[in-house]
């Protein structure tokens, strides 16, 4: 079987029909530890992904997160990629989720602020074109875009925040 390299994934031609080829995508290493922990791979579970580990490589030290997506499935999915990439779990307490409806998280760490915002129309594509048939290519392509194409992100540096930051 052939093997193809493309935007940064590999795969396997299995089929090639009336001009059309078909790829079995092969899944990168950590996308495949995000799908077992979470239960399956879709967009907004990439998107937290996607977020937490942005924070991780903005922020040093121990992180702080609040999200703003609240507790609704399937927006709810990015909690989990938050806590997978960014080391911020409720059973360490230093996560917190608000019923806001908004794809958004801040992190903190001293006095270092981030704020990441899932850009508006990112959300409708996935909300108006995603379903089970779709959900696993479109988190892949969601895995490979720039950040920017992806993110509004804010960096806020003030004393007034230090160690005694609660984004509650």
């Amino acid at each position: 079987m052939k093997r193809i390299r493309a935007n940064g994934f590999s795969g396997k031609v299995t089929k090639r029909r009336s001009g059309i080829l078909i790829v079995m995508v092969e899944i990168p290493d950590e996308l495949k530890q995000l799908k077992r922990f979470h239960g399956h791979l879709g967009p907004f579970v990439v998107i937290g992904y996607r977020m937490g580990t942005i924070a991780r490589k903005k922020l040093e030290g121990k992180i702080e997160a609040i999200i703003f997506t609240g507790t609704k499935v399937p927006l709810s999915c990015i909690v989990d990629g938050i806590q997978f990439s960014s080391s911020c779990t409720l059973g360490k307490g230093n996560i917190s989720i608000q019923e806001k409806d908004d794809a958004q998280a801040h992190f903190v760490s001293d006095n270092n602020l981030i704020e990441i915002k899932l850009r508006d129309e990112v959300r409708q594509r996935i909300e108006s074109t995603c379903n089970r048939d779709v959900e696993e290519v479109m988190a892949l392509g969601l895995f490979s875009e720039p950040e920017a194409a992806l993110f509004n992100i804010t960096s806020v540096e003030s004393t007034q925040f230090g160690r005694t930051v609660k984004l509650r």
